[in-house]
Parts: structure tokens; sequence; C-alpha cells
């Protein structure tokens, strides 16, 4: 099925009007004498259609150029994709004759007009380029696959950052909020988008559709995803939901697939145990932050008895940045808490009750001083997952010692998890502080296990 746009957002294309789109595309894919996808998957021809579509206002053959395009990417190999990327970086900028025209305009007369038209002139070529391969059926698709090798090769070429730059700039647009639709996803949902789910967990993997059924199905589980009316069939992102009698501070008993659910009646917390953006291509396209800010008010609207909305959020950098910190002569944790920690050296330490025991206290601290001292070069959470909730305007609300005692929850955090608060009558608050002056909202017991390093700075005893 195809979608096209009215004044009424997306909807359904008749069929007779889809049918009538392919043979637009079909003549026009005729008339210009393309070759094979397989044949034209070339850095060179792919920048040739490149510019044919810049320069042509037929519209089917316009919709026949940008699919044949899409098609030779797809068939291209690495190195040519590289190649063609590149291209888009260096022959695809701003016209600069069109551009020393404009300035020189501006200068004689810096009215409107001459205005308008320097910053025209000064838009890269590439976004009009991106903007008609968007045109194309599975344009959309194609384009955010497209977007996820620029960022695959970023790291080595960084010539290609103005070509990222340019797909955020186009799909902070297209996927705004006023695009995006919120869909409950339960055990009912087609199985085409639940297999999606389970491919796309990045928090908790599932491990096969029992596993599923149990984080959907249940009275005290929901599910919900946005869903962009191009992308049909994929959730942009999705948030898995527990209905709970009080905070939780693990989540094995979350995931136990024996366990005996409650009555959602019964539930007066809502826990996000796991959020999972399923796009790569749209890293750094925000909407996270909508996404639970609707889940709260449906499920507000659903069930007027939950009073707490929290997460229980793992730390994915917290391991590598203790380590860093303990080997370092950083002084960011006092001597007795990098002297205790040193039991996790050994791998089993946490199945040992006295380690356990004696870690906890040294662990809670690191924690504190990695969520409320560490910060990134531009003076943000080192966190990343922080960062995302903070700037939503939730709280750091308690720190949990072992909350997640699996292979993965050790090897990232030594188990850490924490939760963080989602204070209705705070969120703004919050938001705006952590977003003007980057202040960290946390709870008094967070701050009191740092202040309990701060006070201990002694002489580390033998572990």
């Amino acid at each position: 099925m195809k979608l096209v746009r009215s004044k009424q957002g997306f909807e359904a294309a008749p069929a007779f009007l889809s049918d009538l789109i392919d043979t637009l595309t079909m003549r026009g894919r005729a008339l210009l004498g393309q070759q094979q996808s397989e044949e034209i998957a070339s850095r060179e021809t792919l920048s040739v259609l490149g510019e044919m579509l810049i320069s042509r206002r037929g519209e089917a053959s316009g919709v026949a150029l940008a699919q044949t395009l899409l098609a030779g990417y797809a068939a291209a190999a690495p190195i040519e994709r590289l190649a063609f990327l590149q291209d888009l970086a260096e022959r695809f900028g701003p016209n600069q004759g069109r551009v020393d025209k404009a300035i020189a305009a501006v200068r004689e007369n810096a009215g409107a007009n001459a205005l308008e038209e320097l910053h025209a002139a000064a838009e890269p070529r590439r976004q009009e380029l991106i903007r008609r391969l968007n045109l194309a059926p599975g344009g959309t698709s194609a384009l955010v696959r497209m977007r996820e090798d620029v960022l695959g090769y970023l790291p080595e070429h960084p010539e290609l950052k103005c070509v990222d730059m340019d797909f955020v700039h186009l799909f902070s647009s297209w996927f705004n909020r006023g695009f995006l639709v919120l869909r409950p996803i339960d055990w009912n949902t087609p199985a085409s988008i639940l297999e999606k789910i389970i491919r796309y967990e990045a928090v908790h993997a599932i491990q096969d559709w029992n596993d599923l059924r149990s984080r959907l199905q249940p009275e005290d589980r929901r599910c919900y995803g946005f869903f962009h009316p191009q992308l049909v069939d994929e959730p942009l992102i999705f948030v898995e939901v527990a209905l709970t009698k009080e905070i939780p501070d693990a989540v094995a008993p979350l995931l136990d697939q024996s366990r005996q659910p409650i009555a959602a009646s019964d539930a007066t917390t809502a826990v996000f145990y796991s959020i999972s953006n399923t796009q790569k291509g749209l890293g750094g396209v925000s909407f996270g932050n909508f996404l639970i800010k609707q889940v709260v008010e449906d499920l507000k609207r659903e069930l007027p008895n939950l009073k707490t909305f929290v997460t229980l959020s793992p730390v994915p950098g917290f391991a590598r940045w203790l380590e860093r910190v303990r080997q370092g002569e950083d002084a960011s944790l006092g001597a007795a808490t990098k002297g205790t920690l040193r039991l996790l050296e050994a791998s089993d330490w946490h199945l040992d009750p006295a380690k356990r025991e004696q870690a906890r206290g040294a662990l809670l601290s690191a924690a504190a001083s990695y969520f409320l001292n560490a910060k990134d070069p531009k003076g943000r959470p080192v966190d990343p997952v922080a960062r995302f909730h903070l700037g939503n305007g939730a709280r750091l609300e308690r720190l949990n010692f072992l909350g997640d005692a699996s292979a993965k929850g050790l090897k990232q955090s030594h188990g850490l998890m924490v939760n963080y608060l989602y204070a209705l009558d705070e969120i703004e608050r919050n938001h705006e502080a952590f977003a003007e002056k980057g202040t960290v909202a946390a709870s008094p017991t967070v701050r009191k296990a740092l202040r309990a390093d701060q006070s201990s700075r002694e002489l580390a005893p033998s572990p």
C-alpha cells in the first residue's frame, strides 16, 4: 500500500492511483533508457544520476530516476557507496558562483529578496537531491539506510560530516512529532512488527516468542511504539512498560516468565524498563522524549490509579569510566573507595556475600560521583542514558546495587542500574535547569551516597 500526502495528513492511496504512479514510473524509466541496478552501481553512474535528478522537472522521469539511483546504491559494493557519499560531500555542495553573486547582491542591497536568495544559494545541492530521492517508492526507508552508512563511515572519513548534517537537518523535519503516531503493541499486533520487536530490543534481549509473549500479553504489561506513515511496519522507537506496586530495584523479577501478574487496577507504578531505538540511520534525531511523555499521558488516562512513573535503566558506560578512574590519578573518588573497588577485579565477586557487601557502599559512592560529577567535553553527564532522561526532565531517584546481575549487566556496569523518576509536577523545571545550567536533578539518597565518599578520603583499607 502506498501513502500520499493530503491536507489532512498521510492516507492510503486508492488502488487506481497506485497503479497510475507505477505506470508513470515505468514509462519514465523506459524513456530514460536506464540499465539494471547492478549495471549502474558505480560512483560515476550514481553521481551522474544525481545530477540528472536535480536538473529534471518531469515528475514521472524524476520518480524513475530517484528509484533507479536508490536501487543502484543498494546494489553497489561498499567501496562504491563510500565513493558516492564522498561525491555528495565534494560535488553536491552549494553552487559557489550563485553564492558569490548572492553575497554581492546583499552587499549592494540587504533587502528581504536579496537575503532570501543568499539563503537559497547557500543550501547544499545535496539537500535537494535527498528531497527528490525521497519521492521514490520506499525512498524514506532507503535514505534512512543510506544515512546509516554515513554514520558507519564517518569515524574514518570526517569529510562526510557535512553530508551527515544535511541528513539530520532534513530528517528532523520529516520525522518531527507531528508526523509520528503512537501505537500500542500487544500480542495481537501483526507478526511482521512483533518480529522487529524481538530483533531490535537493545536493552534486555528477547530470547524467543515465549519471552516476547510474557512481555506483551499479561495484564500488567504494556508496550508502545512510535511509527511514521512512510515506514508503516517499522517502529522507530518502542518502550516496554511493567505495571507494579512499587519502584523495582532489579530487572530479573520483571523479566521472570514464571512470575504471577497483578491486576492492572492494583498497580500504582509504571516502570519503563526498556527503551529501544530501532533505526540507526535516525541517530541524533530526537523523538524519544515525546514517546515517554505521551505514554505517561495514555497510561494515566487508561489507569488513573497509577501515581508513580519511573524507569529501571542500565548504566552502559559506568564500568569503563570506573576502570579509568581507578587506574589513573583522578581525584573523583576517595582512596578508601578506590581501594575497596579492587574487589571488582575478581569475576565472581558478586557471588561471595562478604565481598558483595564490602563492595556495596564503595560502588554506590562511585556511581554517585559518575552521575553528579563526571562530564564529557561538552560539560554534560558522561552517561548517554542519563543525558536522555535528565534532558527529558526526569530526576535521578535511586542507585540500585546489582540491579542487573546478568553477564551483560556485570560487564557494562558491575550490575548497577538506576531509577529515573518522572514526577509530573517537576518535569518542566528539571528540564529547564538541565538544559540551561547542566543541573542534574537528583534525590537526597543519591546525593548522600556522594557525600559518603567525599567524607571518607582516607587511606584505603586492605580488601
